[in-house]
């Protein structure tokens, strides 16, 4: 190794140049899987620091999994973090070996798409939809030959407002609504504003798989937080939150994708409560809040907030109009201008046409009525999933709302085996690791219900359920 002399930086950032020196080469695939790496004495004397510094480094990459030490002989690269040098045959196989990338099972045309948690097109009222376009381009003749606000279109915002408040009983005003693309937009928005390299922050375990990924990019120091049929286990919330300071805890805690679980009342004020003492903002994803089976959903977190601990998205882009893909994130004033600041380098707002059909749409008593005939229709899918599911042993829990269902495998059956053969046969799926932040969870599976007919369920279910068991 050639030597490396670090900038002039103060003396307890040195150990960070040291682990971002490292970290890039081991990502690369410099160090193959289990070589073993420079020892603390070696690099020391090449980067000209103390071997404390060194040392600091690699502690923090073993805390991260991206290495692992023996014991009196060093440190050696976790083979999970290297990145593929190759895709081999198969780039979605290899995608889901290796990284995350949701994105690449999404792009498979199949027959039987239980990857996608969206909503089927023929269950949204579109020949009512296209009256609504005709009636915008009536109202705002002017709509194509001007953009945007950055922040959104005031109508829009102030409109959502006293939605929120009305249904929610949010404190806010229209200042306090950003409009976005979409939830992933405010999700990379939030990460970029608020997350730089080797910030803790807290993530469900399993989640929401993009999220997973934003976050990586930032350099975030993932710390994750099982989610069960009953919630968080919130001392452990709590000590994790003193013990590492995390800057957020990303959340999706209303029919959780992919899990269904939704986390009670009484755990929302008390957690936002304990956000509060330990000055960890709670980032609130909320996409399904509309698609409830039985009873409504608790109210959000964001409800329970005075003081500016929860930064609330809500997405309408799952059953509203997926093709207009509005999202708005609500925070207070501070926040807020860190956002619009971030937001105004990168656009110039979320196209303004799309902003006034879904206003005039989603505030429609045609539409609000449409949504209690979404909940019957996602009901009955749902239901036939189970059903076809029921002839194995395998385990889930029946979600009460949202687009999936979140079942165990048996071990025995190898999933990379499976993904590949489902493809072959026309079936996609998504792979249980790639919605966890540590790779894990190796025999689970996310099945959506939302895209598929019911017909189509009922086949394409058959055809899984005879595929899995083909492999045991």
């Amino acid at each position: 190794m050639k030597k490396e002399v670090l900038s002039n930086a103060h003396s307890d950032k040195l150990f960070e140049q040291v682990y971002d020196y490292l970290l890039e080469r081991i990502i690369r695939g410099e160090w193959k899987p289990h070589e073993k790496l420079p020892s603390v004495r070696t690099l020391a004397a090449d980067f000209h620091v103390h071997r404390l510094t060194v040392f600091k480094a690699y502690q923090l990459l073993k805390q991260n999994r991206k290495v692992y030490v023996k014991d009196k002989s060093g440190y050696y690269v976790q083979p999970s973090s290297i990145l593929p040098v190759n895709s081999q045959h198969d780039p979605i196989v290899s995608a889901y070996v290796h990284e995350s990338h949701l994105s690449e099972i999404h792009q498979v045309q199949a027959a039987y798409q239980f990857s996608k948690a969206l909503l089927d097109p023929n269950l949204l009222p579109n020949h009512y939809f296209s009256e609504y376009v005709k009636k915008v381009f009536d109202l705002y003749p002017k709509v194509l030959g001007t953009y945007s606000t950055t922040q959104g279109d005031q109508e829009l915002r102030e409109a959502l407002c006293r939605y929120f408040i009305h249904a929610y009983h949010f404190y806010l005003s229209a200042d306090e609504l950003l409009i976005t693309s979409g939830s992933q937009e405010a999700i990379d928005l939030i990460a970029r504003v608020l997350v730089k390299a080797r910030d803790t922050i807290l993530l469900e375990r399993p989640t929401y798989s993009p999220a997973i990924d934003i976050f990586r990019r930032q350099g975030a120091n993932i710390i994750p937080i099982e989610i069960h049929r009953y919630g968080y286990d919130l001392d452990q919330v709590e000590m994790f939150m003193q013990r590492y300071k995390p800057r957020l805890f990303y959340m999706n805690p209303t029919f959780h994708n992919p899990t269904g679980y939704t986390v009670p009342a009484e755990q929302r004020k008390r957690l936002v409560e304990i956000s509060k003492k330990y000055q960890c903002l709670l980032i609130e994803d909320d996409p399904y809040r509309d698609i409830y089976f039985d009873e409504e959903p608790p109210l959000p977190f964001f409800a329970y907030d005075t003081e500016g601990s929860v930064i609330y998205l809500r997405s309408f882009s799952k059953y509203i109009a997926p093709g207009l893909s509005i999202a708005t994130v609500a925070c207070r004033p501070s926040l807020m201008k860190l956002l619009l600041k971030a937001k105004s380098l990168s656009d110039s707002g979320a196209p303004l046409l799309n902003q006034k059909i879904f206003l005039h749409y989603f505030f429609s008593e045609r539409l609000q009525q449409h949504l209690a005939k979404l909940r019957i229709a996602l009901t009955i899918r749902k239901d036939i999933m189970e059903e076809e599911l029921s002839v194995t042993d395998w385990n889930w829990s029946s979600p009460s709302g949202g687009f999936n269902l979140w079942m165990k495998l048996p071990e025995s059956i190898p999933m990379d085996s499976l993904l590949r053969k489902g493809i072959e046969q026309s079936i996609t799926f998504v792979p249980g690791s790639i919605c966890d932040p540590l790779r894990e969870y190796t025999s689970w599976v996310r099945l959506s219900y939302s895209y598929l007919n019911e017909q189509q369920l009922r086949e394409g279910i058959k055809r899984f359920v005879g595929l899995s068991c083909s492999l045991y």
